[in-house]
């Protein structure tokens, strides 16, 4: 079965401006309050929730001529680690990967620091997705030059280790991270002929590469999430125009929700709905406007059905979190560059949004 790929995974490389994002680049600090970032301009800026619930920002971040990638990724000490993209020497095209630290809700980030690439030196191979364990240390996965996974991870001390080949071949450009309820971090990507997993047995050990699963997969549209059995739970478009999920630790084999709305990248987390754990999942429709389907945690035989909110908009890079009362809270990139908010209505039935707002 062949996997059908997804040329916007592609745009860091390219000579297009519109932001690259991977994660959860709209994060929650320990008091509750959000906080959103994007590449812009070779820097990363920030837009920070004030505690009247108004927004400030941009703050620039720097970077020094990053180019308009951004992964981002949140460990339960809230520390909030960004990973982005820098030209290097070497070659016009070479790039080296740079991380940096928010600690704090609104107080400024460490400087940036480079740690390398999956090869040493070279072009764009992947855009890099990052997960923080249980205890805080960041992982940084990217495709390598032989078409396979690299990861590269906080030592307990301060530093990093070296970059750890995970083997592999011919896997999709933009994988999935996530930190499972034990605190280790898992990989998912897809591969010409299924759907593969890079996986922790224990803490801070190298990821282990898992036997291949035969499915139907676009390149380009993996999404995952933690359920509240503490396994993960990935969603993909297969080749029919379907969301399926697969999760391996709860014996799911990959499974068909429904038909999807769009053809581009789906988002998805949990929260609460009428009181329960509910798993909701976004994605652009045809028309240009987002679309939301939601399903009790961990029942996939419910299957999804959609629904738009908003208007038609250009290209949309949506990310959904939650708040510290359970409520979903929804933002989206338009265009390449405005940003968008709603939230789930407080004491409404069902999953009904206020009204979008602009923030920048």
């Amino acid at each position: 079965m062949a996997n059908r790929s997804q040329a916007p995974t592609d745009r860091s490389h390219g000579s297009s401006t519109a932001p690259v994002l991977q994660g959860r680049w709209l994060t929650r600090g320990a008091e509750g309050r959000f906080s959103a970032y994007l590449p812009r301009d070779g820097d990363v800026v920030r837009w920070t929730e004030e505690p009247d619930g108004r927004w400030s920002g941009p703050v620039p971040l720097g970077g020094d001529g990053l180019r308009p990638f951004l992964a981002v990724g949140q460990g339960p000490d809230r520390y909030v680690h960004l990973v982005a993209l820098r030209p290097a020497g070497g070659g016009e095209d070479h790039i080296e990967l740079v991380h940096s630290v928010q600690f704090q809700t609104g107080r400024p980030t460490v400087a940036w620091r480079p740690i390398g690439h999956s090869n040493g030196k070279g072009p764009w191979t992947g855009n890099p997705a990052v997960a923080v364990d249980a205890q805080g240390r960041a992982y940084v996965f990217m495709r390598n030059g032989g078409g396979g996974l690299s990861v590269r991870a906080q030592k307990d001390a301060g530093g990093w280790h070296p970059w750890w080949d995970l083997m592999g071949s011919k896997t999709d450009p933009s994988p999935a991270a996530v930190t499972n309820g034990s605190g280790l971090v898992e990989l998912y990507s897809s591969h010409a002929k299924g759907l593969v997993r890079y996986v922790q047995r224990e803490p801070g050990a190298k990821p282990i590469r898992e036997e291949l699963v035969p499915a139907s997969v676009t390149m380009g549209t993996l999404a995952v999430t933690t359920g509240p059995s503490g396994h993960a739970t990935l969603f993909y478009l297969d080749e029919d125009g379907r969301v399926c999920a697969w999760s391996p630790e709860r014996s799911l084999e990959p499974t068909p929700l429904g038909d999807a709305v769009g053809t581009g990248r789906l988002s998805v987390t949990r929260c609460l709905i009428d009181g329960f754990d509910c798993t909701v999942l976004a994605q652009q429709s045809a028309d240009g406007r987002l679309a939301l389907a939601a399903y009790p945690s961990e029942q996939e035989g419910e299957g999804i059905e959609w629904s738009e909110t908003g208007d038609a908009r250009g290209d949309l890079d949506t990310v959904l979190t939650r708040g510290l009362d359970g409520r979903l809270v929804v933002m989206s990139l338009a265009g390449g560059s405005s940003l968008l908010t709603t939230r789930q209505k407080a004491a409404a039935d069902g999953l009904l949004l206020e009204g979008w707002r602009s923030i920048g």
